[in-house]
């Protein structure tokens, strides 16, 4: 079980603050939204929580069954699913599943198959990513996250392009194979998010400034 501490996370680009002054604890299994205006920093923040993006100033602890993760080892316990993350789309399906799954461990018992049949992609096996449609390609993204036995998800717009059968699936995923993870959406629609139990509401930490 993963725990994160945000102590003083700041985030800063040239002279405005996107965020600043974040202390907040996270505990393990904890399901949590990040909302804000659109363009106010959401995936900012997630993409600090991933590492993808260093803060500018403090530090965000993160602590694996009572241990320390170093920042260098942090891939090894996420995964991360977000409109600016391509999927590699030469592959196809069961290409894409070899390769992710040569870099993180699948959840025990299911295998290839099942996955493709829960993400309704059965069928599309030899296909390529890049014939996808876009809804397919979500459904792939959040499978791929889910599937993987790691401790921390982090999620943004995980339902863009989908309708509301794929919201509903969405939903069905989160509540059969993320119980137990801790889990941190980037969202502004409350149809994402209903089965969160803490927020971190971005602009509460918005500061401007000028250097």
């Amino acid at each position: 079980m993963l725990t994160l501490d945000f102590i003083n996370a700041g985030k800063r680009f040239q002279y405005d603050w996107i965020f600043r002054k974040l202390t907040y604890h996270i505990p393990p299994g904890t399901k949590c939204v990040i909302t804000g205006s659109n363009g106010s920093g959401k995936s900012t923040l997630l993409k600090s929580i991933s590492a993808i993006q260093p803060l500018t100033e403090g530090n965000i602890k993160y602590t694996f069954q009572a241990h320390d993760v170093a920042e260098a080892d942090l891939y090894k316990y996420l995964v991360i699913s977000a409109p600016y993350l391509e999927l590699p789309e030469e592959f196809t399906l069961l290409e894409l599943l070899h390769f992710h799954f040569k870099f993180k461990n699948p959840i025990p018992g299911i295998g290839f198959s099942e996955m493709m049949e829960i993400m309704y992609l059965d069928n599309q096996q030899h296909k390529s990513i890049s014939q996808f449609s876009s809804g397919m390609k979500q459904r792939l993204k959040i499978g791929l996250c889910v599937f993987s036995d790691v401790p921390l998800v982090l999620f943004d717009e995980p339902t863009s392009n989908l309708d509301q059968k794929g919201v509903e699936w969405y939903l069905n995923m989160v509540e059969a194979y993320c119980k137990e993870k801790t889990l941190i959406i980037c969202s502004n629609e409350p149809k994402e998010y209903v089965f969160c139990n803490e927020k971190i509401h971005i602009e509460d930490y918005k500061l401007k400034s000028k250097l």
